[in-house]
């Protein structure tokens, strides 16, 4: 064989490669594509069933926001509230030590929350005692 010969065999069997590992990654992208209308017929059937997960924290957090706006003569906007899996912490300030735990009892009275963690404090003045 000559060289040129050598050389048109060695290109031709690199296409060859090229070409069936790109038709193999193709086919698994089709297999995936196939796949996705049935997930996401999953997941829009699954809107009537119970939301879980960060979707699940997410509203359970706002939920005890509004039950804590509710009430007039706290300050929601200091009190930031975390929710995992209906555990719920309390942080931040209020401006009277009655309503540390008036705050933790809202959280406790509102649907899903399975546990309060209060780590709320009184807000001191900004003369600082």
């Amino acid at each position: 064989m000559t060289s040129i010969q050598v050389r048109e065999l060695a290109v031709a069997m690199a296409i060859a490669v090229v070409s069936m590992s790109a038709w193999s990654q193709t086919g698994q992208m089709a297999g995936a594509m196939a796949s996705a209308p049935n997930a996401s017929t999953t997941a829009a059937s699954g809107a009537s069933a119970p939301v879980s997960g960060r979707k699940a924290d997410r509203v359970l957090r706002r939920k005890v926001y509004a039950a804590i706006a509710k009430q007039k003569e706290i300050s929601a906007g200091d009190i930031s509230v975390i929710a995992k899996d209906g555990a719920v912490t309390l942080n931040g300030t209020v401006t009277d030590a009655s309503q540390i735990d008036k705050v933790a009892a809202i959280a406790r009275s509102v649907a899903g929350v399975t546990s309060v963690t209060n780590k709320l404090t009184v807000a001191k003045p900004l003369g600082g005692m």
